[in-house]
């Protein structure tokens, strides 16, 4: 008999235990009654990885496997176009950047194209053999002026469009994961291990290495509205910079949902409220800087991961907003 007890109090201690366990990966949060994200079918098993408008109707989406889609309508709906590339080579095209009618578009491996005519043709430009890293991070700077980052932390500037690149930093910083670049030209770059981050201030021609924040390994960094850095750590944790000017400050680790899958970006809308997206169609949002969240419910519909947030509010009346997502999935921000 005493058996039995002893076998029934196990079972119930690992049923305990079980459930203790569930509690620490389900989201507890509540879903938003409506959503202010459009999904659109690209059609394609390639991964959408970046997007730019020539004017508020034209634009492009540009991804793995030489993925590149021409939108007429705002973004609404998208048809394939190609590339004048080799057929036997498997392109990333992995940035885009119009200004006007110039666009620029960089890719893996070894690739920058050049437009002057709103994409309609475009010229593909010679690197150097010696390039340190990949095109990963285009930028236009206007008329026949562009700033071109590699996945190794080398960045080039052209006045000449294309035609020539002048390094601007000494030194590559090394292998990198994640790059971005704020709008006032500033530069932070996350390790390809996720163990420290870098930053490249205008002016300067060296990186600056920091350590990370905590034992959680770097999954991405960006600038907030301000200009001031985000975190997005593993095991779902975002910070956020809290003293203005120092990027080693950083707040309280926020985790507004533990459902097992890693944020991949983070992004504010034309609103004031802030988007983290993630694994598994993860989508969430705060209105109040991160002490509540809500789950988006388009967002929790998609069978993919949600790998970036794009948003372009400089036009207030023409606010554009997309959420990309692997296997050609694809939000469109309708307010």
């Amino acid at each position: 008999m005493s058996r039995l007890f002893s076998n029934l109090f196990n079972l119930l201690l690992i049923a305990a235990i079980g459930l203790g366990l569930s509690g620490c990966v389900t989201s507890r949060l509540p879903v938003a009654s409506t959503s202010p994200w459009q999904p659109l079918e690209l059609n394609t098993e390639s991964n959408p990885l970046d997007i730019s408008f020539s004017d508020a109707n034209h634009g492009f989406v540009v991804g793995t496997n030489r993925l590149i889609m021409e939108s007429n309508d705002g973004g609404v709906s998208w048809k394939k176009r190609s590339l004048d590339l080799e057929e036997d080579e498997n392109f990333r095209l992995i940035s885009i950047d119009f200004n006007g009618n110039e666009g620029w578009i960089a890719g893996q491996p070894g690739l920058v194209m050049h437009s002057t005519d709103a994409g309609k043709n475009w010229s593909r430009l010679k690197l150097e053999n010696k390039l340190p890293g990949d095109p990963y991070l285009i930028t236009n700077l206007g008329p026949n002026n562009a700033e071109l980052a590699t996945n190794a932390g080398a960045i080039y500037r052209t006045s000449d469009g294309g035609t020539t690149w002048k390094a601007t930093v000494s030194e590559a910083a090394g292998a990198v994961r994640d790059l971005r670049r704020s709008a006032a030209g500033n530069y932070v770059s996350v390790s390809s291990l996720g163990n420290f981050f870098s930053t490249l201030d205008v002016g300067q021609d060296v990186w600056q290495n920091h350590e990370r924040v905590s034992s959680k390994r770097v999954q991405s960094l960006g600038y907030q509205p301000n200009g001031e850095l985000w975190m997005v750590a593993r095991g779902a944790e975002i910070r956020l910079n809290d003293q203005p000017g120092n990027v080693d400050s950083w707040g309280k680790a926020i985790i507004p949902i533990t459902n097992g899958y890693n944020y991949l970006d983070l992004s504010w809308d034309p609103n004031g409220g802030i988007w983290a997206a993630g694994g598994n169609g993860t989508l969430i949002k705060t209105l109040d800087d991160g002490k509540s969240w809500q789950i988006d419910p388009m967002g929790d519909t998609q069978p993919s991961n949600l790998i970036r947030i794009l948003f372009d509010t400089s036009s207030e009346s023409q606010a554009k907003g997309f959420v990309l997502g692997e296997r050609g999935h694809l939000l469109r921000w309708v307010g």
